[in-house]
C-alpha cells in the first residue's frame, strides 16, 4: 500500500510539473521558491555568526579589562554632572537652589534647603559617586547665615 501511494505521489508530481501548457511556469516557480528558502537560511546563518563573533569580541574585551587599572579621574565637568544626576534624583531635593561645583576633584555643594536632614543626604550622596575626592558642603537652611570655605 506504501509502495502503491509513492508511486501516486511521483506520478501526479511528475504531471503537475510536466504538464505542457503550466509545467514551466510551476518549475521556475518552485525553482525560485526553493532559491529563496535557501538564500534566507543563509542570511539567518550569516546573522546568527555574526552575532556569535560579536559575542565573543565582547567577552574578550570583558576579559580584557578585569586586569586592567581603574578608569582615570573624570574631568571636572563630568565629575559634576555625576554628581547632580546622583543627588537630583529624588524629587524633594530643590533643584534651583542647590548649586555644584567641582574643582580638582573636590565638589562643592552650595544653596538653601528645606530641611536639616537633607543637607547631610545629599553630602552622603555626593560622596558616594565614582570619582569624588572630597565633599565641601555649603548648603544651610533658610533664615541662616551661609558657610564659608574653610
Amino acid at each position: 500500500m506504501r509502495r502503491l501511494l509513492g508511486l501516486a505521489a511521483i506520478g501526479a508530481a511528475v504531471t503537475y510539473f510536466f504538464n505542457p501548457q503550466e509545467g514551466p511556469r510551476r518549475r521556475a516557480q518552485a525553482r525560485d521558491r526553493i532559491a529563496a528558502f535557501f538564500r534566507s537560511r543563509g542570511r539567518e546563518a550569516e546573522q546568527l555568526s555574526q552575532s556569535a563573533s560579536a559575542q565573543a569580541e565582547g567577552l574578550a574585551e570583558k576579559a580584557k579589562e578585569v586586569g586592567q587599572e581603574p578608569e582615570l579621574q573624570p574631568d571636572d565637568v563630568t565629575l559634576t554632572q555625576k554628581v547632580e544626576s546622583e543627588i537630583f534624583r529624588d524629587v524633594d531635593v530643590p533643584k534651583g537652589q542647590i548649586n555644584v561645583n567641582a574643582e580638582n576633584g573636590k565638589i562643592y555643594l552650595r544653596g538653601e534647603v528645606g530641611k536639616p536632614e537633607l543637607i547631610e543626604d545629599l553630602e552622603q550622596r555626593a560622596r558616594k559617586v565614582q570619582g569624588v575626592q572630597d565633599v565641601e558642603n555649603l548648603l544651610h537652611l533658610p533664615g541662616s547665615e551661609a558657610p564659608t570655605t574653610s
